[in-house]
């Protein structure tokens, strides 16, 4: 940005082809151009990180795309917020920049500007004259101008689209009125369709190129060989090249889904619905996400949930809770609320739009890897756990990884049910194949009441744990992360670990701290690598 910022603001400063405009609008021409070029740049680069296709491709291609590379793909949405960033600044200059512009050509049709403002702005009156200056008289209304050209009014619309875009982007809203952000975030079809326009509607219909014998030139001005209308014919070929970058961005951007039909359904009294669909021409990997709609709940409405089935399996699944109207619509819309049986061709179709690479999908590129959730985070651990075993089993796999370690911290006790049974599950395989070895897995439970206290504390001593009835028993409270790194920094002393988390923010950067601080100094010891899930 500062590069193409500086370059173009030269071009405009110095180039003898703007000399003319420059006298009437001075260095502000130079502030608008260099801005737009930022701004055609800036409004491609915004749409590759959500380009949710590009973003799974590079992480898949291992060859190109490294691991420290891929952990930067973690961060595309913040990256896609630092662009749009640029854009708000310049748009700002761009805008400012033009306003005075306005107001210099308004001026310089005034007997105060000046003999050679005067003479610049007079360009035009005769006939199959190429004006300069598009305020023809003092007395011409610049809004009621503006707003009769293409440029103008495209360049309204565009700047409201972004300002609306923005303000519905900020973190109170999307917390409090999501769909409000979702909504509104759709006018980027908008404000590029305006912004194409917008470069278009610059370029003069009527304009003509004089030769560099230009008599005016000669006559009054001394300056040999420098053409009054080179500024539009100059404009052209900007213009045209920033249609064509943007339309990739639009390419790349551009989403596909398919429809499915549920093949089964389950419900738990924990309020998770459980859907499994067929494979038909889908495939995954473990630990992605793929975005839902459902058109007789929404046409419009499109949520991401983390896939909870393996890719060897015949099916694919998502464990959904409901936290949200779209969500408690949907649980209507299936029946989950009814205790009558449904049959399959009475339950609603879905579109799926996906599946997509996430970060957990790296857990098989190290030798020990730590996964994390928090709460309904650990849906993508769903997946990989499945995945892990059914790698185990077969025979044909060669698997890097040596040892997982897994946490789950959970407030509620009721969110075990559905997850307990994968680990039950799980738990029973490995004994039967003799890898106990290969998972350990902690989970600490945050909150209870006093009749949930009373029953722990009197199944204490029994075998098995008595709130997910597994054997690895259950801890209360939270885990206190530096004595877990301690001593996973002792158990693995020269080697990579991967860190895998999804859930809160606050504990995002709690964990990444404590990834940074564990890891040593010396290239043989043990490193953490931190990756962490988001959409």
């Amino acid at each position: 940005n500062f590069y193409l910022f500086i370059d173009t603001f030269h071009w405009y400063e110095e180039e003898d082809a703007y000399i003319y405009t420059r006298i009437m609008l001075g260095s502000t021409l130079a502030w608008a151009r260099a801005s737009a070029t930022c701004l055609n740049f800036n409004c491609m680069l915004i749409l590759l990180p959500v380009s949710r296709n590009l973003i799974s491709f590079l992480r898949g291609a291992s060859i190109c795309c490294g691991g420290a590379l891929r952990r930067q793909l973690d961060k595309n949405i913040a990256f896609h917020k630092m662009v749009a960033y640029g854009i708000a600044v310049n748009a700002t200059i761009h805008i400012v920049a033009h306003l005075i512009n306005i107001e210099r050509y308004h001026t310089s049709q005034s007997t105060e500007a000046g003999e050679l403002r005067n003479k610049l702005s007079g360009l035009g009156k005769s006939p199959n004259e190429s004006y300069l200056n598009p305020i023809r008289t003092y007395e011409t209304n610049t809004t009621g101008e503006v707003l009769n050209t293409i440029a103008g009014i495209t360049g309204v619309v565009i700047t409201v689209a972004l300002i609306l875009i923005m303000t519905s982007s900020t973190e109170l809203i999307r917390r409090s009125c999501y769909e409000v952000f979702w909504y509104t975030h759709h006018l980027f079809v908008v404000f590029f369709i305006g912004l194409i326009i917008h470069g278009m509607g610059l370029v003069s219909p009527t304009t003509k190129v004089h030769t560099d014998h230009c008599s005016l030139t000669q006559r009054n001005f001394l300056v040999p060989h420098a053409c009054v209308c080179s500024l539009e014919a100059h404009d052209v070929s900007m213009e045209q090249g920033t249609g064509s970058t943007m339309f990739c961005g639009v390419l790349l951007f551009s989403p596909l889904s398919l429809q499915f039909d549920s093949c089964h359904v389950v419900t738990y009294s924990s309020g998770v619905l459980e859907l499994h669909m067929k494979k038909c021409g889908f495939k995954m990997g473990p630990g992605q996400y793929i975005f839902l709609q459902c058109p007789s709940v929404s046409w419009l409405e499109w949520h991401p949930f983390t896939l909870t089935s393996a890719p060897e399996e015949d099916f694919f699944s998502v464990h959904i809770r409901v936290v949200g109207d779209w969500t408690a619509a949907l649980f209507k819309a299936f029946g989950a609320q009814e205790k009558a049986f449904k049959e399959l061709w009475m339950l609603p179709r879905l579109a799926v739009d996906g599946p997509y690479g996430s970060a957990t999908t790296d857990v098989f590129h190290y030798r020990v890897s730590v996964c994390i959730a928090a709460g309904i985070g650990v849906t993508p651990f769903a997946s990989i756990l499945k995945s892990i075993w059914y790698k185990c089993c077969n025979p044909n796999t060669e698997l890097a990884l040596q040892k997982v370690y897994f946490y789950w911290i959970c407030r509620d006790p009721s969110a075990f049910e559905w997850f307990a049974d994968l680990l039950f599950h799980l738990e029973s395989k490995m004994d039967e194949k003799g890898k106990n070895d290969l998972l350990s897995y902690h989970i600490f439970l945050t909150g209870w009441d006093e009749s949930q206290a009373t029953h722990i504390a009197l199944h204490y001593d029994d075998k098995m744990d008595v709130i997910t009835g597994l054997r690895q028993k259950t801890c209360y409270g939270r885990p206190n992360w530096d004595n877990e790194f301690k001593q996973l920094a002792e158990n693995h002393p020269s080697n990579s670990i991967g860190v895998f988390f999804c859930g809160p923010k606050n504990l995002s950067k709690i964990l990444q701290k404590t990834c940074n601080s564990y890891s040593s100094v010396d290239p043989r010891g043990v490193h953490f690598h931190y990756n962490k899930e988001s959409f």
